[in-house]
């Protein structure tokens, strides 16, 4: 065999190595973003051109999650959280839509307890993407009703569903994102 022949074959080798290396890198990237990201990463999908503008959004997401200063409560400070949800809870028999309205001031305010920034609705679906995404159709789903109450167009079964959706959200960022008991 020609010595030409032999650099051909190494170079078609060395090739095949870095594009499997390369998919392999990009497979495994993937299989983490959808781990983490959970049903946002088919909604990111689903909102972009092609997979890799999705996945590219994900990691500025990430990104920028990781430039926050995203911190656990204190114990006093979770108790407080906790008598203010037991006290919007306890005003929804009389009152609902206070109530409602109540659950997502409360759940902003630990938002931004925890370090999260509040401004803007969907910049928060953002940022609680990274390590709340299980948990943001909950939290859709409750603005959605919350805004609905504010015109006066929530069913009181509606929201009851929002106080349970709110509670989802609220139990984790109480608990620095783990249900209480489960760990």
């Amino acid at each position: 065999m020609s010595t030409g022949i032999l650099i051909a074959i190494v170079v078609v080798v060395v090739i095949g190595v870095l594009v499997c290396a390369m998919l392999a890198r990009m497979i495994v990237r993937r299989r983490r973003l959808k781990e983490k990201f959970g049903p946002e990463y088919e909604r990111a999908l689903d909102s972009q051109d092609s997979r890799m503008a999705a996945e590219r959004e994900l990691r500025e997401r990430e990104e920028r999650h990781d430039s926050l200063e995203i911190k656990p409560l204190p114990s006093g400070v979770r108790d407080e959280y906790a008598d203010g949800w037991s006290r919007a809870q306890e005003r929804f028999v009389d009152r609902p839509d206070d109530a409602v309205h109540e659950a997502d001031r409360l759940v902003t305010a630990l938002m931004g307890e925890r370090g999260y920034p509040t401004s803007g609705f969907e910049q928060q679906l953002k940022d609680l993407s990274v390590e709340h995404g299980r948990t943001l159709e909950h939290y859709r789903a409750a603005h959605e009703v919350n805004d609905r109450s504010s015109k006066h167009e929530a069913t009181t079964e509606e929201l009851r569903g929002a106080m349970v959706h709110y509670r989802a959200l609220f139990e984790e960022l109480l608990h620095n994102g783990h249900q209480p008991g489960k760990h």
